[in-house]
């Protein structure tokens, strides 16, 4: 076993190039010339009138070697409706990514797993440990995740962001051959500091940032430091939802012009489209 795992991890380490996993984030990637898709499953805000609205996130992106789910919204069925009626199959996932252990991105997993257990479940270490015991009894595998790690050929965990006392939160970074995509639960440790951290972690310019922002009730100042960093940091498309607050869409629509893409339940990314 010990030798096993030494090749194992050699060969994580000529794949993706990982130096360091420590808190300061590591240097990783991993060439790809994949164009995924990525399908907002469910969101407070409407897209297609065929779906359910409902406070949570969550988004399915295929087209890697492994399809992601990426957060699971506040309920089940709710999900597994949005799914059936998007043509998604749930027994079609690989793996799942929690961001952080709030309800509206976690409370539908556990109907999602009635369906189709037979999935890796990437969370926070810092999750309870009666929530990981729930995941493992549903049948699935729990991997848990502090620092950047890889979970699949063109994806990457940022691993746990936040400090103290606060909460920890992880956010996917899928690498394209249009650029890096960001995809972020509820950014509860900065949007910003998320962004600056996924840079860090896979090296590459940054295609889009989506999610939700956590921005509602910020200032028109604040909003506007926070477009001028993504600028900065060479952000070419935003997609806010979710939490990210109506007054914060509107300012950075009109930052990002033809940039902007307004996401809500329903919307379908395809990356290979975005220039």
């Amino acid at each position: 076993m010990g030798i096993l795992w030494v090749l194992f991890s050699l060969n994580l380490v000529t794949i993706w190039g990982i130096s360091d996993q420590s808190s300061q984030g590591v240097a990783m990637t991993a060439a790809t010339t994949a164009n995924p898709v990525i399908l907002v499953t469910f969101d407070n805000n409407a897209h297609d009138p065929r779906l359910a609205t409902a406070w949570g996130f969550s988004c399915l992106v295929r087209g890697l070697e492994k399809t992601i789910l990426f957060d699971t919204g506040g309920s089940g069925s709710v999900l597994l409706s949005n799914m059936e009626k998007m043509g998604l199959d749930p027994s079609a996932v690989d793996l799942v990514v929690l961001s952080h252990i709030h309800g509206d991105h976690t409370g539908g997993l556990d109907g999602f797993l009635r369906r189709h257990a037979r999935v890796s479940v990437y969370l926070p270490q810092s999750f309870p440990a009666d929530f990981k015991g729930d995941v493992k009894r549903a049948g699935a595998q729990v991997v848990e995740v502090s620092g950047p790690q890889p979970i699949c050929a063109g994806a990457v965990t940022t691993g746990e962001l936040g400090s103290g006392w606060g909460l920890r939160e992880q956010s996917l970074v899928l690498e394209t051959a249009k650029g890096l995509v960001v995809i972020t639960g509820c950014a509860h440790p900065g949007i910003v500091n998320i962004v600056e951290k996924a840079k860090a972690v896979v090296k590459g310019e940054i295609l889009l940032v989506m999610g939700g922002f956590h921005l509602a009730g910020h200032s028109a100042h604040d909003i506007a430091g926070i477009i001028k960093r993504f600028q900065q940091l060479g952000v070419r498309y935003v997609g806010p939802c979710h939490c990210s607050g109506l007054a914060a869409q509107q300012q950075m629509a009109a930052a990002y012009g033809d940039k902007y893409l307004a996401i809500g339940v329903g919307s379908i990314i395809n990356i290979g489209d975005l220039k």
